[in-house]
Formats: structure tokens, sequence, C-alpha cells
């Protein structure tokens, strides 16, 4: 589809439909759950496991055939955990995997595909051991993790921090950079006399967004009838 044909007040029933189901099916699984969050298909977000928290004003968009999956995993003698801040994005298809420790700033974003993990998972010489070696991971405020980037066990990334579109973290990086390759290393430092608008700072008047968001909804389904919603999806036509 090219355009949402759907009548304005039919969206605004789906928007409330993923908010029950948030707070019906997946609010109970996390530790903590902040306020004024958003999913996106939610019913494709998987929560496993123990301690998991979440922060104010999340963003979070799942997919058939991209799970959100956070999981903290058993590991003898251990309690992990996942800790995600406020405002962060979390895309399609991201996976948190944690045995230990996997703690994330605010204002975070982390793009499609990308994986992060605080284990091995699998014993280097004894592979029969479910865990193996693990070591907390720590990402700082303000960063982003670009496209199908993976961090592994152990890492910090500090603030502002970018890590590019397919990159393997397997050191610290420090704030104020932009990482990539595999391994990743630091190819360019940010101009730290910039300023950097944060989604904190986009979400600042959260009530005065939300508005705005329905506005632009309102107008841009203007003229949207449940008979040429169902005519689009029963028998779709070119510029559909």
């Amino acid at each position: 589809m090219q355009r949402d044909h759907r009548p304005y007040f039919l969206k605004q029933m789906d928007i409330r439909f993923q908010k029950w189901y948030v707070n019906h099916f997946l609010r109970p699984q996390f530790e903590y759950l902040g306020r004024r969050c958003t999913f996106m298909k939610p019913w494709h977000v998987e929560i496993f496991g123990g301690s998991v928290s979440l922060g104010e004003c999340p963003h979070v968009i799942a997919a058939s055939d991209k799970k959100v999956r956070l999981t903290v995993w058993p590991n003898p003698g251990k309690e992990g955990r996942i800790r995600i801040g406020d405002y962060c994005l979390i895309c399609p298809g991201v996976r948190i995997s944690a045995a230990t420790e996997i703690i994330i700033g605010d204002s975070c974003m982390m793009a499609q595909g990308v994986c992060i993990t605080d284990s091995d998972w699998h014993g280097v010489y004894d592979r029969s051991q479910p865990v193996g070696q693990t070591a907390a991971v720590r990402i700082g405020n303000n960063a982003w993790i670009g496209d199908s980037a993976i961090v592994g066990k152990g890492v910090t990334i500090g603030d502002n921090s970018i890590i590019g579109a397919g990159s393997v973290v397997t050191k610290d990086i420090p704030p104020d950079v932009i990482a990539a390759g595999n391994p990743a290393v630091v190819v360019k430092k940010l101009d730290t006399r910039r300023h950097i608008t944060t989604r904190a700072e986009w979400f600042s008047d959260p009530e005065d967004l939300a508005r705005r968001f329905r506005e632009i909804d309102r107008e841009k389904l203007k003229g949207n009838t449940v008979v040429g919603w169902l005519r689009s999806l029963l028998f779709p036509s070119r510029g559909d």
C-alpha cells in the first residue's frame, strides 16, 4: 500500500487496541515499563526470563518477520537483568540477551536487527556449558547503534557515540565518536561544540507531541471511508 486508506476513527481504534494489548499482555512481563510507551505491533514483542525494565516514553517497533526479543537467560549463581532508559527507540529485529547485566542509557536508538549480548552462550572448550563467559554491557546516553550491528560482552559504549551499520563491537568505544567495522574502531570524532538534539528533547512536551500527531493523522486520512478502505483491501488497484 502506498497510503493508509483507513478512516481516522479506525486508526485511532487500532492505536487504542495496541495500547490495551501492551498494558494487558506485555506490562506484567516487565519488572518496570514506563509511562507513555508506544508499541507498534506489540504482539511481535517477546520478553523472556528475569528482570527487564524499560523507561519512560519508549518507542518499540516490531514486525512478524523481525520480532523484538528481550531475554534474560538463567545463569546459575547470578541474576541477570536488562535495564533500558527513558526515550529509547527499539526497531524491528532487535535482540537483547543478558545472562549478567545489560544497561542502556536514555535516548538511545537501536536500529533494525541490532544484537546486544553479555555472554558467549557456550563454553569455548566445554560447549555443554549453557552460558559460558559473561561480562556486563554498558551503553551510554544518546548512543545510536546502527542497522545489524552486534555489541558483544564486556563492552562499554560512551555517551552520544554512533556505531555504524553491520559493525561488530568487541572493545570499548569512547563517548562522542563514530565507530565502524569488524571489529569496530573509531573512524571519526563528533564535534562536541555542536548541540545534539536528543529524543528526550523531542519528548519534552509529550501531550503537545501527541496532539500534533493526531492533527497530522486527521489531515492525512481526511476523506477516507470504510467502503474505500475495504475496497483497497479486497480489490487493490494501482496507486493504492
